[in-house]
């Protein structure tokens, strides 16, 4: 066991891994948890109670430095993928400000997540990773660094798996690169979040590389036994002439992944991600990785009873994923706003109705011309409307609902959507429970006149749209009873 009380440091505490290793972590009483996060409402109501919460990231050094104070082992799970084709010049100065600042606040360990791959043939995506971990284990006299590499994530939520759950699920037959014939070492998320833990304690001198993964197969095979798991027949036939662009944009038509997203992992199929080392078995020998079977089993019963913990758009510092909005509305913006009174429906009710939109549930309003839309969007590089949401029935903030983002959250009072589609400008979509009243609003701030001709464009559809959608919100609350009902 740890010494008592250690002080551990999260980045990256409202992504996908980190979400799922802040809640792991905070069940020992040995350890008092921190958080470094950049928008602190993304995590849920009364957390602070239990953990410190700084508010910075690690570009800003001033942020950084108050964060690592007192802190014995600081986690680096954040990356830069998503904010343009600069990522990789981020991904430098974010791992360079980090390793200093922990050096200076004295700092043990850092822990850092990556990806398997050798610096020769991998993607430029993988190639950021491995050289964030080798700037991150640099000064190994002042500080040590514990590198896990990781090959494809298995769990409920990750982009990996989405992917190939919903490309499995919706083609019989599948035309793929002859990259998918690339050996690789899988590993699912509960086996990672494991090893993190284990990080803590590990007893180790000096820097520390160590390779994790279950059974090596093929990107083919992890689709094959996808497959399988869900108990379909699938044939896949490999096009040697199939390229990963041609690949990526077929991908964001079948899958949640925006283009930015799909080009990446496409990319890294050409890219063998085997373990290179045995340290995982030498140093953590009680840690053995399940099955690619019983990965699939789990991640799959998560889906389908709706236990999805967090999800690969939960947090980036890209647009596609990050909040944003919630206090940018402007005084003089466009909108359309619509009311409808209640009829006598509890707030609470025709509110839980509100934040059940989106995902297989739809939009209760001309759901085809939301497809249109979200196909559009794909087209033009945008997340699209398939990218749907983490439950279908609970929100929090954070949370993806196809091509919005949740910026504001408060009960049964006010659910404040943000545009992330492409639009030459930005756009918010608002829903206010108030004294017996649904105030429906869509606002846009445009971008010059493109924006403004875009805005008077789209207003016709708002009309047909915005109006029903209102009034069957209300007559679907009208249908369900109300939460004090469903207690007796």
């Amino acid at each position: 066991m740890a010494s008592p009380q250690q002080t551990i440091l999260i980045t990256g505490a409202t992504g996908y891994i980190g979400r799922r290793l802040k809640d792991r972590l905070l069940e020992r009483d040995d350890l008092t948890i921190r958080l470094l996060v950049r928008s602190p409402d993304k995590l849920r109501s009364g957390l602070n109670r239990k953990i410190e919460v700084m508010v910075g990231d690690t570009f800003n050094v001033e942020s950084l430095t108050h964060a690592l104070k007192g802190v014995d082992v600081a986690y680096y799970l954040i990356h830069s993928m998503g904010t343009g084709a600069d990522y990789a010049e981020k991904d430098r100065l974010s791992a360079e400000n980090f390793k200093h600042a922990c050096i200076a606040a004295g700092v043990r360990r850092i822990v850092y997540l990556g990806g398997l791959g050798e610096t020769e043939t991998a993607s430029k995506h993988l190639l950021s990773r491995l050289e964030t971990g080798q700037i991150l284990s640099t000064h190994g006299d002042e500080i040590q660094t514990v590198w896990f590499r990781a090959g494809v994530i298995i769990g409920a939520g990750s982009a990996s798996f989405e992917m190939i759950h919903d490309l499995t699920q919706r083609l019989p037959v599948m035309f793929t690169p002859k990259w998918v014939t690339t050996r690789t070492q899988p590993i699912a998320v509960d086996d990672v979040l494991t090893y993190l833990e284990g990080a803590i304690d590990v007893a180790v001198t000096g820097n520390l590389v160590v390779d994790i993964g279950t059974d090596a197969t093929t990107f083919k095979g992890i689709m094959v036994q996808a497959a399988k798991s869900m108990g379909l027949k699938r044939t896949i036939i490999p096009v040697p002439l199939f390229s990963p662009k041609i690949s990526s944009y077929w991908l964001i038509f079948v899958t949640p992944v925006p283009f930015s997203i799909a080009s990446a992992l496409v990319e890294g199929l050409k890219s063998e991600t085997v373990a290179q080392n045995d340290h995982a078995t030498k140093y953590f020998p009680n840690i053995v990785p399940v099955s690619l079977e019983k990965a699939f089993t789990v991640a799959l019963a998560e889906v389908e009873q709706d236990q999805v913990l967090s999800r690969w758009c939960d947090s980036s510092s890209g647009e596609t994923c990050d909040i944003q909005g919630k206090r940018e509305i402007p005084h003089g913006v466009l909108r359309d706003r619509r009311s409808f009174t209640l009829n006598g429906v509890a707030e609470s009710v025709v509110f839980d109705q509100i934040c059940a939109l989106g995902g297989v549930g739809g939009w209760d309003a001309y759901d085809p011309l939301w497809y249109l839309r979200g196909m559009v969007d794909k087209i033009f590089g945008g997340v699209g409307l398939n990218r749907g949401r983490r439950d279908q029935a609970k929100l929090r903030i954070g949370d993806a609902v196809d091509f919005w983002k949740v910026v504001d959250l408060q009960e049964n009072h006010r659910l404040l959507l943000s545009a992330q589609m492409k639009l030459p400008g930005k756009g918010w979509l608002e829903f206010v429970v108030d004294r017996g009243i649904l105030i429906q609003t869509a606002y846009f701030y445009p971008d010059g006149l493109w924006g403004q001709l875009y805005w008077w464009s789209v207003s016709p559809l708002h009309s047909l749209v915005f109006p029903r959608m209102g009034r069957k919100l209300i007559e679907k609350a009208q249908q369900r009873p109300c939460r004090s009902d469903l207690t007796k």
